[in-house]
């Protein structure tokens, strides 16, 4: 975990070196989760992906701690059967941006099953019409089981498609120590980064709605998307835990910081580049 002062001095380099400016940040120093910055998701069992957490707003898993914010996900049985509940929160209408560095530097949770998420979201879902169609950006998804690699991706398009690139550690895991995850969003391209280590490049997608041409590209990538962070437990691409799984610290995702850079302003006059054959 960084100090305040190392922060400050970290994040006086981070606008040195670029042509980025610090537009929002939370660097959790509180001793509860600022609501004027975020906002509790609910969501049941199974909402998507076959998950089997509840999203909920209990203090046990979504709280403040040494500065951080921390998304527990927790193994209780209920008549009978086991369930989950996890933590999701988002600054959807209250931190929204078009463009820009996103930026959190973070420990995730360790043990099969769990899927910790990093990513962002339309604000307005139907403008190009519901997901895949709306775009989606992930900055950072880590299987527990897996904890060499995390996985930036984008989805979009109608049939649903995705492009993804991975970063691997040369020693250590994700859930060891902190990392810092981060893509430069732009008119025309995403740019994936693991400890300002650049891995993947996106500058081909498609949006459009049945019955309807193409749109201009960038779309859907050229609206307001919002922040979220979340711990899910099971589902299609995680698989399920064990029945004999611990919840305990290693559930856990402690997030030291969340900022947001910009540029003054952005070309948007841009072009699809042609795929290569």
């Amino acid at each position: 975990m960084l100090g305040k002062k190392e922060k400050e001095m970290e994040k006086k380099e981070r606008i040195t070196e670029s042509e980025y400016r610090l537009v929002w940040e939370d660097d959790f120093d509180g001793t509860e989760l600022n609501m004027d910055d975020w906002n509790y998701e609910y969501h049941e069992p199974g909402w998507v992906n076959n998950e089997l957490q509840e999203y909920v707003d209990s203090k046990e898993n979504i709280f403040v701690k040494d500065s951080n914010l921390i998304l527990k996900a927790i193994k209780r049985e209920k008549e009978g059967k086991v369930c989950y509940t996890s933590g999701r929160v988002n600054t959807q209408n209250k931190h929204d941006f078009k463009y820009g560095r996103f930026e959190a530097r973070l420990k995730v949770p360790s043990g099969k099953g769990f899927l910790p998420a990093f990513w962002m979201m339309p604000t307005e879902e139907e403008f190009y019409g519901q997901w895949p169609k709306c775009g989606e950006i992930d900055i950072m998804e880590v299987l527990g089981d897996q904890l060499e690699t995390n996985y930036g991706t984008i989805h979009y398009g109608e049939p649903h498609e995705q492009n993804q690139g991975s970063y691997t550690l040369a020693e250590g895991d994700f859930s060891g120590e902190y990392h810092v995850y981060a893509c430069e969003w732009e008119p025309g391209e995403i740019r994936y980064y693991v400890d300002g280590k650049k891995y993947h490049t996106v500058n081909n997608w498609f949006t459009k709605k049945e019955g309807e041409s193409e749109k201009e590209y960038p779309a859907p990538f050229n609206q307001l998307f919002y922040i979220i962070l979340n711990v899910a437990v099971g589902g299609n691409w995680p698989g399920n835990p064990e029945p004999d799984a611990v919840f305990a610290e290693n559930a856990e995702m402690w997030i030291d910081y969340v900022r947001v850079y910009q540029k003054d302003s952005y070309d948007e006059n841009v072009t699809k580049r042609v795929k290569e054959a």
